[in-house]
């Protein structure tokens, strides 16, 4: 599945906004990418797109939980296995979240920086 078709199956776009198509080619060419755009301009597509295309788990670093739920419900409601790892969750939810991590039920996955020195998340 090319970018065009992902864009349209998950998130039912026919084209990109601007800036969005450059930072997608550049990450799916395998870049370091930066990026910097305005609230609304569609960033988060910019790394749910080729998370989508590229073989496994892409990692979104948030201290924003009600932003990490909101786009982790977004894509699960697209039919995109999405999960998000942050304080809101009991221990049995993260444990569980972990274990299908590893299975690989996940392309993308929302951490929020302090679980990233966890050994458990390590």
């Amino acid at each position: 599945m090319d970018k065009y078709q992902v864009l349209k199956q998950y998130f039912g776009y026919d084209e990109f906004r601007e800036g969005q198509e450059l930072l997608i080619d550049s990450i799916l060419s395998g870049r370091d990418t930066l990026g910097i755009m305005p609230t609304g301009a569609g960033k988060s597509l910019c790394f749910q797109i080729p998370a989508l295309m590229m073989e496994g788990i892409t990692l979104v670093i948030s201290p924003l939980i009600s932003l990490m739920k909101d786009q982790v419900e977004a894509l699960n409601q697209a039919g995109i296995h999405a999960a998000y790892l942050n304080s809101s969750l009991t221990a049995s939810q993260y444990y569980r979240a972990l274990a299908y991590a590893r299975e690989g039920r996940y392309p993308i996955i929302y951490v929020a920086p302090e679980r990233l020195v966890t050994e458990e998340f390590k």
